[in-house]
């Protein structure tokens, strides 16, 4: 059992949820953070502090880090998951719809991080876990605002490492596949919100997508939210953890034959197991 302060954002469903559930249940002092009420209601009836956070607000955060500070000096861990995708051709997405995907994703998890870290500093030890995807690592189609935020997700945490291999503070990136989550039910919505449709030169493809979106059934070779907390917990509790951690078998197979086949050919094999245009 542990005492170990962890700080969660995005808990109110899938990874985050069964990240802070777990954790707690392990002993670790969680915590979490959502957006919606009734999602803060449901982890507080199972004992856990949860605090009310949206991370495309900059104040939100200031406040939240503060009050954080200010009851107590000690935080172990950091576990960016917030975020969620803005569907849609890159040449079909406005400023506004990419502004709104780095918010989150980028800018929102920089900042609380950053607020953060200062105390992990002063206590000489801190792992920062990025809840990144095999987005992060290889890009597919349709997708261009959240392949571009994981990317920059990426970024900032290899030269984050390398800025502080001199502490014992240490950042992990956890790229998962295909996870059991609400994703797809909030890039509909993003989708609804920013994609002119109609106006599209893609638009007889996006009834596709659409359909993707809005499927009940589980992507092939999807993993319960568990499996990240696996890599999650091995990040907190090994001396020397991962810089990266592969979960599912997509990310495994795909991230390392990007590393090795020529661009022609990964972009065969992407436009054959993502989204390809249709006319």
């Amino acid at each position: 059992m542990t005492s170990k302060r962890i700080v969660i954002t995005g808990c109110s469903s899938g990874i985050g949820y069964d990240a802070a559930i777990t954790l707690h249940k392990k002993g670790y002092e969680v915590i979490a953070t959502c957006r919606q009420t009734q999602d803060i209601k449901v982890l507080a009836s199972q004992g856990i502090t949860v605090h009310k956070l949206d991370l495309a607000n900059e104040q939100a955060i200031n406040a939240f880090t503060s009050d954080l500070i200010a009851q107590s000096k000690s935080v172990y861990a950091l576990v960016n998951n917030a975020a969620f995708g803005v569907p849609g051709a890159v040449e079909d997405l406005s400023r506004d719809a990419m502004r709104t995907q780095f918010e989150t994703n980028v800018f929102g998890t920089h900042q609380l991080t950053t607020q953060l870290l200062p105390l992990m500093r002063d206590q000489n030890e801190g792992r920062i876990i990025q809840i990144s995807s095999i987005l992060g690592g290889l890009c597919l189609a349709f997708r261009g605002a959240y392949n571009a935020s994981k990317y920059a997700l990426e970024a900032l945490s290899d030269t984050m490492r390398l800025e502080l291999s001199n502490t014992n503070i240490y950042v992990s990136l956890i790229q998962p596949g295909p996870i059991e989550t609400s994703f797809r039910d909030n890039a509909l919505q993003m989708y609804l919100r920013f994609i002119d449709r109609e106006n599209s030169v893609f638009k007889n493809h996006y009834a596709a997508v659409e359909a993707r979106l809005e499927s009940p059934d589980p992507v092939k070779f999807t993993l319960p939210p568990a499996a990240v907390t696996k890599c999650i917990l091995h990040a907190l509790e090994v001396k020397h953890p991962k810089t990266r951690y592969h979960v599912t078998t997509p990310t495994k197979i795909f991230l390392p034959l990007k590393r090795i086949l020529p661009d022609k050919w990964m972009d065969a094999l992407l436009l054959k197991v993502g989204d390809k245009p249709r006319s």
